[in-house]
């Protein structure tokens, strides 16, 4: 099957984008031609350059404000690039890109986290419209967990709903064992002792000043415990004064794979997802996880893999935290289970013959149409 595909995708970091160029590089390898529309900004620019996948200068911002303007941008692209299928990542992608196709092309529309999370009141109620709407205009809404899928047929939208997990390259991270958290924490300046590593955007969806609100509970049971806050975002300078001394802010960072492997304890205690990019990845390294129930956690980290606590709940939060901290046994034993499922589950191979799959009986359902 010969495709050209063009993917669309905003924001540029996070999971969406990295999702995005590692499918257009997967795809570029079977000798598809495949470019990615998306903002001219880092670290999404670095990872096309990286995968020598075509970039094309999409003007987009995360409000949806600006949205009138950057579908008429969309409809220049897609006419200037005649793609036989488009792939649309993400809130403002789904949005303005069917909004400027409306079924004229073939159409997959993935979330990466349904935009109505994000929003309350008459927003939320617009948004969930919009995407009841929309789906009309999707071959095929692809979610990353079933959770996810779930919730999207909970809020009245009806589709062609297909879930392909989120997937990790087996290679690209291997298991941390003692050696490499060692030489993880000495080329990363950091002190032996306790260590709790939560790594993402720093903003209300990931759930920082829930850690936060719950660390000085967790230092107080565990003393010499430190806390590593690994992202920037728009969070960050209300956050960050707040903190006790044993937390850092270290801001973005080109290198998660070190960050992951100095880490004894991975935590996720966000408020919303679709399946975190960055569990997967520490699972990867053999890591425990403690996360929040968002969507995708129970798919991920199953019942050996770490613990799963109320989203809010920061005393249960802390609980978990602590136990992992003083059980040393337990966290190699989570830590090797969540490897083993990361290579039974979430290898990134399947994750890209499934979609692969998944434009062959799109397209095959179009011609079908037109039969």
């Amino acid at each position: 099957m010969e495709l050209k595909v063009l993917h669309v995708v905003q924001p540029t970091e996070g999971g969406a984008p990295r999702c995005a160029v590692d499918l257009a590089a997967d795809q570029a390898r079977r000798g598809w031609s495949v470019s990615v529309a998306c903002p001219s900004e880092e670290p999404a620019l670095g990872w096309l350059r990286d995968a020598g996948v075509p970039h094309i200068e999409w003007q987009a911002r995360r409000s949806p404000a600006t949205a009138l303007d950057e579908t008429r941008q969309l409809s220049q692209i897609i006419s200037a690039t005649t793609p036989t299928l488009v792939h649309l990542h993400s809130a403002k992608a789904g949005l303005t890109g069917r909004l400027a196709m409306r079924g004229s092309l073939p159409t997959i529309y993935q979330p990466h986290a349904w935009s109505f999370h994000a929003a309350g009141g008459v927003m939320r109620k617009a948004a969930v419209m919009f995407e009841r709407r929309a789906a009309r205009w999707s071959d095929a809404i692809l979610c990353v967990s079933k959770g996810e899928a779930a919730l999207g047929v909970s809020a009245g939208i009806k589709g062609a709903f297909e879930v392909i997990p989120n997937g990790v390259d087996v290679e690209g991270w291997p298991f941390a064992d003692d050696v490499r958290r060692a030489e993880a924490r000495t080329k990363l300046g950091l002190h032996s002792g306790p260590l709790v590593v939560c790594l993402g955007r720093i903003t209300e969806q990931k759930g920082q000043d829930l850690l936060l609100a719950a660390w000085p509970g967790i230092e107080n049971e565990v003393p010499g415990a430190r806390l590593i806050l690994v992202g920037d975002g728009p969070s960050r300078s209300e956050w960050e004064p707040l903190a006790a001394p044993s937390v850092t802010f270290a801001g973005q960072s080109s290198d998660p794979r070190s960050w992951l492997a100095a880490a004894d304890l991975v935590v996720l205690p966000s408020r919303w997802e679709g399946m975190s990019l960055t569990m997967l990845e520490a699972m990867a390294s053999g890591r425990p996880v403690v996360s929040t129930d968002v969507d995708g956690a129970v798919e991920a980290l199953g019942e050996e893999a770490g613990a799963i606590v109320p989203v809010g709940d920061t005393a249960r939060l802390a609980s978990e935290i602590v136990r992992r901290l003083k059980d040393p046994a337990r966290r190699v034993t989570e830590g090797l289970a969540a490897r083993r499922r990361i290579e039974t589950h979430f290898d990134l191979r399947l994750t890209f013959e499934r979609t692969a799959s998944l434009y062959e009986k799109v397209l095959e359902r179009r011609k079908d149409l037109y039969r």
